[in-house]
């Protein structure tokens, strides 16, 4: 192989008569460089959004939920909270009320999904409480009750209300209550203890957090939650531990998981991530078959050299392996290239977060990248695979020419 390897490398770096080839060898290496880069990056950057919503799923939403079957919440759920805290690979339990409400502050108003917590239980099973940026979440704490209720905001939802830290607003909740002028709705005047920032729109565009106790009074439901929320030690193994809580709590209850809640999301990310993949693959492609062209030209151009390389018994397959590997060193060079500018990129994007996003629209507020090396052997294959098949049908032509005919008119 080392003829071959000689000779491809000096047709590679030889002037030549023909400049377009050179020119079509350079737009093709650089073609490949672009493709690959392009790839690498792409593949970051939805492997840094799926990790970042993973991550921020994961730390403001319990990994299993356990709800009743039958309409009313979880009645007694004490014992039951303590006797599930049990079971295998189970780390921490702790009880919510949800409940959708109607949030008003003067003109502005808001739908929500209040969360009613027992704050140090909460702080076992979710870090929702730790993303508090304005204000404090204590006013939260059974121990500290004071003559207003207190609410902790999204921080999206507090700007579309204009609330700030001090300030009150009116929770109406749909549930109707008996007064002397018939049933009407329910609502309670509370204070804005505190705003947090989850990173993810979902919490921050319509979530706010009130002491259980006040949302069973708000809802009218007394002594009633409804779920309990869990952490277990290993978050893929969540809808197998589901199953055992399930089991443990009996048949009038269900589980649910964090898999099951965002599987459409997690869903289109995988195929957002095989779309951007394969679109982003035609530019390599589109490189492979520059590199079958400026191998095409070039067995044009070296057609009496090869002829002459023939006649001094030069195999067809030793003609046919140098143009193999002229198109190989091409798309070697071309991705190891672009595998460098493609992970200098991804982590350039990663380090300084320069790529800014609206988080109205997404749920991070800088682009996430997050390059694995996997990935990079992937495009490396792909890239090297393609230019491969590129240079068979240049190096079948060239092993094909007969010297006598190439060499008639010498």
């Amino acid at each position: 192989m080392r003829f071959e390897v000689f000779v491809a490398a000096r047709y590679l770096k030889a002037k030549r008569r023909q400049a377009m080839v050179g020119v079509i060898t350079l737009v093709s290496a650089a073609g490949v460089t672009t493709g690959v880069a392009a790839l690498v990056i792409a593949l970051a950057i939805t492997n840094g959004m799926r990790h970042y919503l993973q991550d921020r799923l994961l730390g403001a939403s319990p990994h299993v939920e356990l709800v009743s079957r039958r309409a009313g919440g979880i009645q007694n759920w004490r014992p039951l909270l303590e006797r599930l805290r049990r079971v295998p690979h189970v780390s921490a339990a702790a009880p919510a009320l949800y409940g959708q409400v109607l949030i008003s502050r003067g003109p502005r108003a808001g739908y929500a999904v209040i969360k009613g917590i027992v704050p140090a239980e909460e702080r076992t099973v979710s870090n929702l409480l730790s993303f508090v940026t304005k204000g404090s979440a204590k006013p939260l704490d059974p121990d500290d009750v004071g003559a207003d209720t207190s609410l902790v905001l999204g921080a999206s939802l507090a700007t579309r209300l204009e609330a700030h830290v001090g300030d009150d607003v009116l929770v109406i909740s749909p549930n109707e209550s008996l007064t002397p002028h018939g049933f009407t709705a329910k609502y309670q005047r509370c204070r804005v203890a505190g705003i947090f920032h989850a990173g993810f729109s979902e919490f921050d565009n319509g979530m706010a957090l009130m002491r259980v106790a006040d949302a069973q009074r708000l809802f009218g439901e007394p002594g009633i939650v409804s779920a309990i929320s869990f952490k277990v030690d290993d978050v893929y193994q969540a809808p197998a531990i589901g199953l055992a809580v399930e089991d443990a709590a009996g048949s009038d209850f269900i589980a649910t998981n964090w898999m099951e809640q965002n599987r459409v999301l997690f869903r289109a990310l995988r195929l957002e991530q095989t779309v951007i993949f394969i679109v982003i693959s035609l530019i390599v492609l589109v490189a492979a078959l520059n590199i079958l062209i400026a191998l095409t030209m070039m067995v044009m151009e070296k057609t009496r050299d090869i002829a002459v390389l023939m006649s001094f018994g030069v195999e067809p397959s030793q003609i046919r392996r140098i143009f193999v590997l002229q198109g190989l060193m091409i798309s070697v060079t071309g991705t190891v290239l672009g595998l460098a500018l493609g992970y200098f990129g991804a982590w350039a994007g990663g380090h300084y977060h320069f790529i800014h996003t609206s988080q109205e629209v997404y749920a991070f507020d800088t682009l996430p990248f997050a390059s694995r090396p996997e990935h990079g052997l992937l495009v490396a294959a792909l890239s090297i695979g393609i230019s491969l098949l590129a240079t068979l049908y240049p190096a079948w032509v060239a092993a094909r020419i007969l010297p006598a005919e190439a060499l008639r008119y010498e």
